[in-house]
């Protein structure tokens, strides 16, 4: 065994011989060493310090050109010689100075400033909302607009903004002929100048009153004449605005209150019927407003209830 394990190692040892001879050559084997040039500087030029010496010098060169501009002025004979003719010439005397104070400009007699118009005016828009609703028809409208709503069972529809809209545009329009009468016998001749404020304002609310008194009860004048303690007035003219405006107020009041109750009859009819029936069925819990609403909207609309109550409105003022 021995023989053959010899033979058999000296038969292999000749294949591996090359390569482990090569493995070795190449770790005993010097590495080359490559040199390489070392890479210049970059170089960084001295920007900042050349723009800071530019500027530097202009600076330098301005303060010398100005400096002898100065210096060949000075040295200028005719300069000097105006200078010193303006420094000898004697300044006159100057005159008095008025004392200062607050003028107040109200007007000619004939026409009114315009600052006076200014305050006026806004003195009416002050007062325009007050005006609104207790001088005009505009409360017994609104008042009427809202007991229908209620009537039908709507809380919020139409809501307030459209019934104070609508209420507002009719107001308007029943009120057009009487704005124009005050505009044109009272404000206008004021601007114009050939009334004074007095005479503008007593003949400017002639048909204001004659409108309130047409629609006041006499018995709302006489109600607000005994609460006052005044004298019975004689006639319609001798009654104060101070009487006249609440009478007003309150026959508006009243009026729109005695069309509510026309109103409200029908849609009460519809609410006792549809009541009734629920109670005959035996349907207790089903609310009636919840079933009478949807009668009621189509009883409004096939009556065209809306232009049947304007026409209402409208009709009492003419």
């Amino acid at each position: 065994m021995n023989d053959r394990a010899r033979a058999t190692a000296v038969a292999l040892s000749p294949v591996f011989l090359p390569a482990q001879r090569s493995v070795g050559a190449l770790l005993t084997a010097p590495r080359p060493v490559v040199l390489e040039a070392p890479k210049p500087p970059v170089e960084r030029g001295p920007r900042r310090s050349t723009r800071a010496g530019v500027l530097a010098l202009l600076v330098v060169l301005v303060g010398l050109l100005g400096a002898t501009g100065s210096a060949t002025a000075a040295d200028d004979p005719a300069h000097r010689q105006a200078s010193a003719v303006a420094a000898a010439q004697p300044t006159g005397p100057t005159g008095p100075t008025e004392p200062g104070g607050v003028t107040i400009e109200i007007g000619t007699p004939d026409k009114p400033s315009e600052s006076v118009t200014i305050l006026l005016l806004l003195t009416v828009l002050s007062v325009a909302p007050s005006l609104l609703l207790l001088c005009t028809c505009f409360t017994k409208i609104f008042v009427v607009l809202s007991i229908t709503r209620n009537a039908l069972g709507l809380t919020n529809v139409p809501p307030n903004q459209v019934m104070a809209g609508l209420a507002l545009f009719l107001s308007l329009f029943i009120m057009g002929p009487v704005v124009s009468e005050v505009n044109a016998q009272g404000v206008q001749p004021y601007l114009d100048g050939s009334k004074t404020q007095s005479q503008a304002f007593n003949d400017g609310i002639k048909p204001l009153r004659e409108f309130m008194l047409k629609q006041t009860r006499p018995e709302e004048i006489a109600l607000f004449t005994k609460v006052a303690g005044a004298d019975k007035p004689a006639n319609a003219q001798d009654v104060p605005n101070t009487t006249l405006i609440p009478a007003f107020v309150l026959s508006e009041l009243r009026a729109a209150m005695l069309i509510g109750f026309v109103l409200f009859i029908p849609f009460l009819v519809i609410d006792m019927v549809v009541s009734a029936s629920l109670m005959s069925l035996g349907m207790m819990m089903l609310p009636p407003v919840t079933v009478a609403l949807p009668f009621k909207l189509l009883l409004f609309v096939l009556a065209n209830g809306w232009g049947l109550l304007i026409t209402a409105l409208v009709g009492t003022y003419q």
